[in-house]
């Protein structure tokens, strides 16, 4: 019997990939987490281990997806089966922590979209906090902070609205294909992204503080470096902003074309990735000392990461601000819009990728088959009143349980299991102009196992130490969340244990193979 051929699409340049990987890096987190973890883990002295982090875990950790995409030409479940059949769990647990991910990540898309609207006149009145959790997500009505785990309330009528259109736009995007959707928006975002934030930062830098917001920002406490939990929150930093661990980056670099640089991208990207955080630290610190020089407070007071950075802290500070109030504000959450954006395109592509090369789906119908659930499943539960409650929660378990877990566990398996270290490392550097030698197999085998076993490690005393103050309902959803997508993927993985895949072929490959029949299989060789 012969088996079904499935045409898989190439990037059309190195640059379009390269800019479609960093704008899965570049994500929210770089924006509302990595100034927060930053201060609290010793200023400028948080640069040593997080630089070291990048070296010895993220960019090891991006070569070895990188090459695993290219090598095995397919979405994490297909590459990873490609490399050892026990390993196909790996690719459709990634799967389902994509499908989590980006059923949450969408709802702050929205909700940044209509705060840039929110922007332009100051919606949110004198008091930031209250019109979030009471007349945004309460819909009005309640506190969304007050609700017990188990209330659903009611959907908020416009918040859902701005979610669907996220959602078309979305799946419009990846329903286009590779070259067309996914590499085309990179190429206008990416430089957007870089000059809005530009403009947000020159701007930022102008207002009275911002030299004291610097100073608290990249001040060294160099006593930090003895303290592990610095350590770990490097590393744990770099894991999460750098997509690494659920199949994006397997994904991204199975549609690159077999003599693609792997090494230099993966610098590429990993040192773009942070040079943003960095410029993120800049801007937000810049503004955080602002606020403090207006209010009288110490800058410690007003550093906060996450939600209550992004539409309580910034909204106030936007208040404030004695000029061009409504730009400033506009541009912050038009940055979050894109660079979430950007993320949730990549996010969705795993699962998307996985259905078409799995079971031979066109794009048409993977896009509207998964990414269509995924959506459905989105607008039905997170822009209700307990959507807030239902994010964090979801969000706390599948990074602690899934991402970190899922990393680990596909280390574990490529380089020692599998023992597929050496293949890669010979695949990743014959095309790659920067080599790769035993040092990466110590960084990736050994340094990174360690760290990501110890941030499990620390995760779970976290978890059972704060148990005793978390409902059974949220615990039960938690864990539920995490479990599941584990469950999920080695269910998936024993239906198909006997499923052949569909022979997937290259575009590049097949193309070469058109002209050589056309030409009678001759080779050009004027």
């Amino acid at each position: 019997m012969v088996k079904e051929r499935v045409i898989r699409e190439n990037w059309g340049t190195r640059v379009g990939f390269i800019l479609a990987a960093i704008g899965s890096a570049v994500g929210l987190g770089n924006i509302w987490r990595f100034p927060g973890v930053a201060y609290e883990n010793g200023g400028g002295a948080f640069m040593v281990p997080y630089l070291v982090a990048l070296l010895t875990a993220g960019i090891p950790l991006l070569i070895m997806e990188f090459t695993i995409g290219r090598r095995y030409k397919g979405s994490a479940p297909v590459a990873f089966r490609r490399l050892n059949k026990n390993l196909e769990f790996v690719g459709w647990w990634q799967v389902a922590i994509c499908i989590v991910i980006a059923a949450y990540y969408a709802v702050i898309i929205a909700w940044a979209a209509m705060y840039a609207f929110f922007a332009i006149g100051q919606t949110w009145g004198e008091d930031p906090a209250t019109f979030l959790f009471v007349d945004f997500l309460g819909n009005g009505n309640v506190d969304a902070t007050t609700l017990a785990f188990s209330d659903f309330g009611e959907w908020v009528p416009n918040l859902t609205l701005v979610l669907a259109a996220v959602w078309i736009v979305t799946l419009l995007v990846i329903g286009a294909g590779v070259r067309k959707g996914i590499e085309s928006t990179a190429k206008v975002f990416i430089p957007l992204l870089v000059v809005m934030f530009g403009v947000l930062v020159v701007q930022a830098l102008t207002l009275d503080g911002a030299t004291a917001g610097l100073d608290a920002f990249f001040t060294p406490d160099w006593d930090q470096l003895t303290n592990s939990t610095v350590w770990v929150s490097a590393y744990g930093q770099i894991f999460f902003s750098l997509s690494v661990g659920f199949g994006i980056m397997i994904t991204y670099a199975s549609y690159l074309k077999r003599k693609s640089d792997i090494t230099t991208s993966a610098f590429t990207v990993g040192l773009a990735n942070s040079s943003f955080e960095l410029l993120a630290g800049i801007g937000v610190f810049s503004v955080l000392g602002f606020m403090a020089l207006q209010s009288g407070t110490p800058i410690d007071e007003q550093v906060s990461t996450g939600v209550g950075l992004a539409f309580v802290a910034f909204p106030a500070i936007i208040n404030t601000l004695p000029y061009a109030a409504g730009l400033f504000g506009t541009l912050f959450f038009g940055c979050l819009v894109i660079a979430g954006f950007t993320s949730l395109v990549s996010i969705v592509q795993v699962p998307v990728a996985a259905v078409e090369d799995r079971f031979g789906l066109s794009r048409l119908q993977g896009t509207i088959f998964i990414g269509g659930a995924i959506a459905l499943l989105s607008i039905v539960l997170f822009p209700a009143t307990n959507g807030l409650m239902l994010l964090d929660t979801a969000d706390s378990f599948i990074n602690s349980y899934g991402i970190a877990v899922a990393a680990l566990i596909s280390i574990i398996g490529v380089v020692w299991l599998a023992w597929k270290w050496a293949e890669l490392r010979e695949n990743a550097n014959r095309t790659s102009i920067f080599k790769i030698g035993h040092l990466w197999l110590v960084c990736l085998g050994v340094v990174t196992p360690l760290i990501l076993g110890w941030m499990l490690v620390d995760n779970i005393r976290t978890t059972i130490d704060n148990e005793a103050g978390v409902d059974s309902a949220t615990l039960t959803y938690g864990w539920t969340v995490a479990g599941g997508a584990l469950v999920l993927g080695v269910l998936i993985a024993l239906v198909l244990r006997r499923k052949d895949v569909p022979v997937l072929v290259d575009e590049a490959e097949a193309e070469a193979e058109a002209e050589a029949t056309l030409t009678g299989g001759k080779e050009d060789t004027q």
